[in-house]
C-alpha cells in the first residue's frame, strides 16, 4: 500500500481540525473513529473483511503503514474474528496523537504551542496544506449533492465522518440539515464503512451487549444516530476525557 495516498483515519482527523481555532470537534467520538476508520483502511487493503458483524483477518501481510500494520497485528493476534464493536470499544491510548503527530511530519498540519490560565502548557494543530482539505471536503460535497454512488473511500469517510458527529460541524444550521441527511444516507454505498459507522454508534450508544445483523445495502439509512456530543475539542485543556468507559484519554495537547 502506496504512502502516496492519504488513508482514511487521517482524512477524517482532517475533516474534525477547525482551520481557525486548531481544535478537533467530537473529540471523544473521534477517537472511535478513527479506530473505527483503521479497519476501513485494512478492509480496503485487502487486509481484513467483514465475517457478519465480526472482523477477520484475511492477508496478514503489512501494508507499510506503521499504524495500520499495529492494528493488523493486534487482529491476527486475537486469532479469530473480533466483533466490531468490542474492537471500537476497546483503548486505543494516544491514537489521534499519533496520526496528528504524522500529519505534522508529513507538512500537513503544524502545532502550536501555548498555555491555558498562562500557566499549563498546550498544543494545538493547525492544517498548513489547506489546498488537501479542500479536497476533501470537496469529495463529499460532491457525493452529498450530486447523488451519484460515491467510491468506496468517498462512502466510508462520510458513513465514519457522521457516525462520530461531523455533520453539525460540517453542515451547520438549519441551512445544513439537508445535508446532515444526506451525509448520513450515503451510510449505504459501502458494506464495510457502514459496519464500521453503525459500530461505532452503538459504542457510544454502550449497545455492544448483543450481536447485531450484517449491514447489507440500505441498512442503516439512518436509523441509527450518533450520541450528541456538543462541544469541540478544547485542545490543551488538562485532565482526562473518558471515551464512555472504554479507557482514557490522558495525553495534555493531543486533544
Amino acid at each position: 500500500m502506496g504512502r502516496s495516498r492519504r488513508t482514511i483515519p487521517e482524512e477524517l482527523l482532517l475533516l474534525a481540525l477547525d482551520p481557525a481555532t486548531g481544535t478537533t470537534a467530537q473529540p471523544q467520538s473521534l477517537d472511535l473513529g478513527l479506530a473505527g476508520a483503521q479497519l476501513v483502511e485494512l478492509a480496503l487493503a485487502g487486509r481484513i473483511a467483514p465475517d457478519g458483524d465480526r472482523i477477520a483477518v484475511v492477508m496478514a501481510r503489512p501494508t507499510g503503514d506503521p499504524t495500520l500494520d499495529s492494528a493488523l497485528e493486534l487482529l491476527r493476534r486475537r486469532g479469530s474474528p473480533v466483533r466490531a464493536v468490542h474492537w471500537i470499544g476497546g483503548p486505543r491510548l494516544g491514537l489521534r496523537q499519533t496520526y496528528l503527530t504524522h500529519l505534522e511530519r508529513c507538512g500537513m498540519v503544524h502545532a502550536v504551542a501555548g498555555q491555558m490560565c498562562g500557566v499549563l502548557p498546550t498544543t494545538r494543530y493547525q492544517a498548513t496544506e489547506t489546498a488537501i482539505s479542500r479536497e476533501i471536503r470537496t469529495r463529499l460535497d460532491n457525493a452529498i449533492r450530486t447523488g451519484v454512488p460515491p467510491d468506496p473511500r468517498t462512502a466510508a469517510l462520510a458513513a465514519l465522518a457522521h457516525a462520530v458527529g461531523l455533520g453539525k460541524h460540517l453542515y451547520p444550521g438549519n441551512e445544513g440539515r439537508s445535508s446532515r441527511s444526506r451525509l448520513r444516507d450515503l451510510i449505504r454505498h459501502d458494506p464495510m464503512g457502514g459496519l464500521v459507522a453503525h459500530a461505532v454508534m452503538d459504542v457510544q450508544n454502550g449497545v455492544a451487549a448483543q450481536p447485531r445483523r450484517s449491514a447489507g445495502p440500505g441498512a442503516g439509512s439512518g436509523t441509527r444516530q450518533a450520541a450528541a456530543h456538543p462541544t469541540a475539542d478544547a485542545t490543551g485543556v488538562p485532565g482526562q476525557s473518558r471515551r464512555h468507559g472504554h479507557g482514557s484519554m490522558a495525553r495534555v495537547g493531543a486533544r
